[in-house]
């Protein structure tokens, strides 16, 4: 089956507002089901915010958002974030099952205990991110990529199929950072969808299949090498707007003052 062939998540003229701010203007854009997405753009541009706006955390001015041909709010338990690693407290005294376990919590009623089959899940997301020897260990003895690990298997434990990453290679180093792509990929080819925030360019276009580049208003998105072309890239840093979701098609306007 061809997952990339039907989308799975879409935007329709998003506008997203904090008071006076404008995070996110008339954003339309869709998801390939099955597809490794990065989102890029320079600081401000409302890349997290795109992420956090799909679970409802922020309203929205205009527009909707939908899983298929659903409002996300009826299907928030195929979404899994991940957030940035520098707002986790790794010093909460908390062992790598225990955390991997909050990914069951969700679908628990406040007065039930986790059974087999969640204690079969979580097993399950430790042994598939290859963590399962230390699932006793507290989670600020681990490296940085071990951490990551863990709450990715927290996201599988959950059985989201859908993954929001907020910048998920930040602070590692070359060799988790070929890791986590390598877990990426693998994924992908599981037809499971992947939404993740990336400021390096260079490593986007190394792992990634599809882009989607903001500043505030869409920019680009579609296959990686038609979005991040050296006139979008112009456009989205140094202050021009385009919309580019046709390969073959790029409309720029007016750039704005520097």
């Amino acid at each position: 089956m061809d997952h990339a062939a039907h989308n799975i998540l879409r935007f329709r003229d998003v506008t997203v507002r904090y008071g006076a701010t404008t995070a996110l203007e008339h954003v339309t854009v869709s998801i390939p089901c099955g597809s490794l997405t990065a989102i890029v753009g320079p600081n401000g541009a409302g890349k997290s915010t795109l992420l956090r706006s799909i679970l409802g955390w922020h309203p929205l001015e205009t527009g909707e958002i939908r899983i298929g041909d659903t409002h996300t709010e009826h299907l928030l338990p195929r979404l899994a974030y991940l957030p940035q690693r520098q707002t986790i407290d790794w010093d909460f005294p908390i062992t790598v099952r225990g955390v991997v376990e909050q990914g069951r919590y969700p679908a628990l009623r406040w007065y039930q205990r986790m059974g087999s089959e969640d204690q079969n899940r979580v097993s399950r997301a430790l042994a598939e991110l290859d963590i399962s020897e230390l699932a006793d260990r507290q989670i600020r003895m681990l490296s940085g990529g071990q951490q990551q690990r863990v709450f990715l298997a927290r996201a599988l434990a959950q059985g989201a199929d859908i993954f929001l990453l907020d910048e998920p290679f930040a602070g590692l180093d070359l060799h988790a950072t070929d890791e986590l792509a390598h877990i990426l990929h693998a994924w992908e080819a599981q037809g499971r969808t992947v939404l993740a925030v990336v400021h390096d360019l260079a490593l986007a276009r190394a792992h990634f299949r599809q882009a989607v580049l903001l500043n505030r208003q869409l920019i680009a998105s579609g296959p990686i090498e038609a979005a991040l072309t050296p006139a979008n890239i112009d456009a989205a840093y140094r202050g021009g707007r385009c919309v580019h979701d046709d390969p073959l098609r790029l409309t720029r306007t007016a750039h704005f003052p520097e």
